[in-house]
């Protein structure tokens, strides 16, 4: 009798500390599209060149979602629009989107993000104290 309980407590005990053990299973890969896929979507491959955002078109707020300001600076560089603005205090701001028209001046909506902190561009070779990465404004006419 002892040995047919040592028996089962042994079997229970390797069952269920193989139950912790959960398998890794691995989405499988899917070929790259012959249409690069909108950024977001399943399917969306990274460029060639190893930058994820290549590609990414800016997406044009809805009217009314975000906050107003306008542009008292802009400058595209590796693939993004920079965008500094002012708001009706004169409080400015810079925020980031994939390349995108706008030029000094104009009066823009923009959606309202989380800040990145000491961001520095590369391709610009400048620190931003605080920009806003978003996926892109609309222009108020």
């Amino acid at each position: 009798m002892k040995k047919s309980v040592l028996a089962l407590l042994t079997i229970a005990t390797l069952a269920v500390a193989g139950c912790n053990d959960k398998p890794k299973i691995e989405a499988p890969q899917k070929p790259a599209a012959a249409v690069p896929a909108q950024p977001g979507q399943p399917g969306a491959a990274a460029a060639p060149a190893g930058d994820p955002h290549a590609g990414m078109k800016a997406q044009e707020p809805a009217a009314g979602a975000g906050k107003k300001g306008k542009v008292t600076q802009t400058m595209n560089s590796g693939g993004y629009t920079y965008v500094e603005a002012a708001d009706d205090q004169g409080v400015k701001v810079w925020m980031a989107m994939p390349e995108f028209k706008v030029k000094v001046g104009e009066n823009i909506e923009y959606p309202d993000a989380p800040p990145m902190q000491n961001f520095h561009s590369k391709t610009l070779n400048r620190t931003f104290e605080k920009i806003y990465f978003i996926q892109g404004i609309r222009i108020v006419k």
